[in-house]
């Protein structure tokens, strides 16, 4: 049977909150990656996009059934990676099985500005640092080393896999880039002889139509016109859910609240209407089917107002309704409370009136049809 690359994990990159520790130096990144189908050899990409000067990677390792394999580029272990830039390295000779973990580790010898980064979360997402270099030692002691939901530089680990293997990318904010795609995996697992993998591009705080250019703020991520052709093109990607818009219209407070966050950064439906179709225009350029999820409640939210809710039924609606895309996936009448639309329902509102709980996620994975995935 014919082989292609697929990618079995991913991330987006974004920019890493200010502070005046943003240089790392002697320290080794620890990323777990759960195979979503069977490959017999890998490759990772590591990702510079945010940053504002060359990083230089040490070393990279990936730890498979107890046995260290060196990941190289160029057929050097170490590489240098220049601002805004990646790079993707050899194909590494590892034979693995649906489910696998497969730790990929990063070491920086040298001072390295960690700016390149995005949080990720849920039971599939496990990430590590060390103090020192453990890129070939396969238990860290907990002494030296802590849990991060921090991915820095990995963007993505493809596997050489056979042809009916595919990936669905999940591009949007901090609501993707928390727990629910991880579930949405674990419900791939599920299935029969599992073709799909689940591949996350999210970014925390991110807009469809605006970014900062603030310090305070930057690290809320890059708007849709610089992140969209960046993250989407996956190797063996044939599909994207898409579920963004919400901060666009929960943002803007006014300059006498927040002089970073204006008025005048509310956009108009309309205009956010007209992102969406340019995000909908490139996946069809890339031949990938197009899913959209409709906002989730925010009824209790810190800037919550009624114009806002209004805006995003407006918004919900045109996706519901809309013939451009494969089909809508209605997170909000999901994880809605039946007796207030506006709200969560009580059991899936992790308490900001934002963020779904735990279960929330879960319910969100559950909401994805089961032709999209098989």
């Amino acid at each position: 049977m014919n082989k292609k690359w697929v990618s079995t994990w991913g991330n987006a990159m974004s920019i890493a909150e200010n502070r005046p520790e943003s240089y790392a130096k002697d320290i080794t990144l620890r990323y777990s990656i759960t195979t979503a189908f069977a490959g017999e050899k890998i490759r990772i990409t590591l990702d510079n996009y945010c940053g504002t000067e060359q990083v230089n990677i040490t070393k990279v390792t990936a730890l498979h059934h107890g046995k260290f394999y060196g990941i190289t580029f160029g057929g050097k272990t170490s590489v240098t990676i220049s601002a805004k830039n990646a790079v993707v390295s050899d194909e590494i000779g590892i034979c693995c099985n649906a489910k696998d973990d497969i730790e990929i580790s990063i070491y920086l010898g040298e001072y390295t500005k960690l700016r390149s980064c995005v949080y990720a979360s849920g039971p599939l997402s496990i990430g590590k640092y060390a103090i020192g270099d453990y890129s070939e030692i396969e238990d860290i002691p907990i002494e030296v080393s802590r849990k991060t939901n921090i991915y820095y530089f990995l963007s993505n680990v493809s596997l050489y896999t056979e042809a009916h293997n595919r990936a669905i990318v999940c591009y949007g904010d901090s609501i993707t880039a928390q727990d629910w795609p991880d579930y949405l995996q674990k419900r791939c697992f599920e299935q029969k002889d599992n073709r799909t993998s689940i591949v996350r591009r999210a970014t925390s705080g991110s807009r469809i139509l605006r970014q900062y250019s603030c310090i305070t703020y930057e690290s809320y991520g890059l708007m849709g016109m610089n992140r969209f052709e960046h993250e989407v093109p996956t190797d063996g990607a044939d599909t994207v859910i898409i579920q963004q818009g919400i901060n666009d219209i929960i943002h803007p407070v006014g300059t006498d609240i927040n002089p970073f966050r204006p008025m005048s950064d509310l956009p108009k439906v309309s205009e956010m209407i007209d992102g969406l179709k340019w995000y909908i225009k490139k996946a069809r350029e890339y031949k990938y089917k197009v899913y959209v999820g409709t906002l989730l409640p925010i009824e209790g939210w810190r800037t919550y107002e009624l114009f806002r809710n209004e805006m995003r039924n407006e918004f919900n609606e045109w996706i519901r309704n809309t013939d451009l895309i494969d089909g809508v996936i209605d997170f909000d009448k999901a994880v809605a409370d039946t007796c207030n639309q506006a709200a969560f329902l009580a059991e899936y509102d992790s308490g900001d009136h934002l963020h779904p709980s735990d279960r929330g996620y879960k319910r969100m994975a559950e909401e994805v049809d089961i032709t999209i995935i098989k």
